[in-house]
């Protein structure tokens, strides 16, 4: 790199590290400190954290970890149903009866990862207000 193409001071000591916020977010503790709770009450986020004081009420997960989650689900499921079906050929509402089960158990287990996956992304990125340093 030239001197000229050369990333600033600056940006370089405010660079938050996205794939332990990403870890500390799946692990559903602060991105910041990775001590404090993320979320209560399932998938309602905190306003503060526990630990180091970090605002978090202004985080916007919207959508996202839903839309995660059903494309995780469905790659993990879709697969195993159709092995499923070619190998032992199960009766419909048994077939039916495991894959829902699955699916809702997959899916309520991920989905508050995966919205604490898009909240210490946001983190990270410095989206959504977590753009002052923290």
């Amino acid at each position: 790199m030239t001197e000229s193409q050369a990333v600033p001071a600056s940006e370089i000591e405010n660079d938050r590290p996205t794939a332990p916020a990403l870890l500390k977010g799946w692990r559903k503790k602060c991105p910041c400190c990775g001590k404090g709770a993320l979320l209560h009450s399932y998938l309602k986020i905190n306003d503060n954290c526990d630990s180091c004081g970090l605002q978090l009420s202004h985080a916007r997960a919207d959508d996202g970890p839903a839309y995660l989650t059903i494309l995780i689900v469905g790659h993990l499921l879709a697969p195993l149903l159709h092995i499923a079906y070619v190998t032992w050929r199960p009766e419909p509402l048994v077939m039916f009866s495991i894959v829902t089960l699955g699916c809702v158990s997959l899916s309520l287990f991920l989905l508050p990862r995966m919205k604490g996956i898009v909240v210490g992304y946001q983190w990270a990125r410095r989206m959504h207000g977590f753009d002052k340093d923290s």
